[in-house]
């Protein structure tokens, strides 16, 4: 089954890939892996998700953003690569997570992103991450996630 097939099969739609906020591309293909710029909380209907984990967003609103991260890194991923089957691995994502200083569940926020890509890619999907409680993020976003994936020649 190929990727596309795959997602949907879970109901999921990319949306077009963000443009980039600042000076720097959103992706860079080097030596046989490709590095996905951190990519912010969209809602669905391309609504910034904003807010601080602990303070006016919940857990579970963190691992729905942190999924919604994860659908546009695919999205980003398959504009670089014109295809999501090329994934050979996701290697590692970067977490970031809008926290109140009390909040200590960044782990669990970041599973929305872990658990999007062990669905889509099954065990390539699986990775190294790092989940990191920052003040804030870029725009007031709740969440950001940015990715390392090997690919296929």
């Amino acid at each position: 089954m190929s990727i596309e097939q795959r997602l949907t099969e879970l109901g999921i739609e990319l949306p077009t890939p963000a443009a980039p906020v600042a000076s720097y591309v959103p992706a860079v293909e080097q030596h046989g892996l490709l590095h996905i710029s951190g990519q912010i909380s969209f809602a669905e209907d391309g609504t910034l998700i904003k807010g601080r984990l602990g303070e006016d967003v919940d857990l579970d609103g963190g691992i729905a953003a942190a999924r919604r991260c994860g659908v546009m890194l695919l999205a980003q991923i398959k504009a670089a690569l014109g295809s999501l089957d090329r994934v050979e691995r996701v290697v590692k994502l970067g977490v970031f997570v809008n926290s109140a200083p009390s909040f200590t569940d960044q782990p669990k926020v970041a599973n929305g992103a872990s658990e999007l890509m062990q669905e889509v890619f099954g065990e390539a999907g699986r990775h190294a991450r790092s989940a990191v409680g920052v003040t804030v993020l870029p725009l007031g976003v709740a969440v950001e996630v940015d990715a390392i994936v090997a690919i296929k020649d």
